[in-house]
């Protein structure tokens, strides 16, 4: 695993898995079936380093064009870690990544539950999510 931030922008590969700080720990097995998707995997705390830098730093990897697929995965419940998820919507907003295939997970008992983006986006909007109640 390598730290996001501290990785080179052309030190990326097809698929690039972004996970929080946090999630080998809590969640090891869950953190192996990632494993078996790609050893490309790195590493982020949300706790500790501002969402934009992140989205920053991913912006400069996506642009050196070698990046297929995006992968996400977080532990559940975490305030800090949801914002991983985020950082789609701002890459949007940025750049065009309609050639990129996105993938959400988080982590619950050791398993990963892939997430749709429209559950993501709704995360963000409280009184859409309130309506729907």
């Amino acid at each position: 695993m390598k730290d996001l931030l501290k990785t080179n922008c052309f030190d990326v590969y097809e698929t690039m898995i972004i996970v929080g700080n946090c999630f080998k720990n809590m969640q090891s097995k869950a953190y192996k079936e990632l494993e078996e998707i790609s050893n490309n995997i790195y590493d982020v705390c949300l706790e500790k380093e501002h969402l934009n830098m992140v989205v920053t730093k991913i912006i400069g990897m996506i642009a050196r064009g070698k990046i297929k697929e995006l992968i996400f995965a977080t532990v559940d419940k975490s305030p800090h870690c949801v914002q991983l998820h985020y950082v789609i919507k701002e890459l949007e907003n940025a750049i065009d990544i309609s050639n990129i295939k996105i993938v959400n997970y988080v982590a619950v008992d050791n398993k990963l539950i892939e997430i749709p983006i429209e559950v993501i986006s709704l995360s963000k909007n409280l009184s859409k999510l309130k309506e729907r109640m």
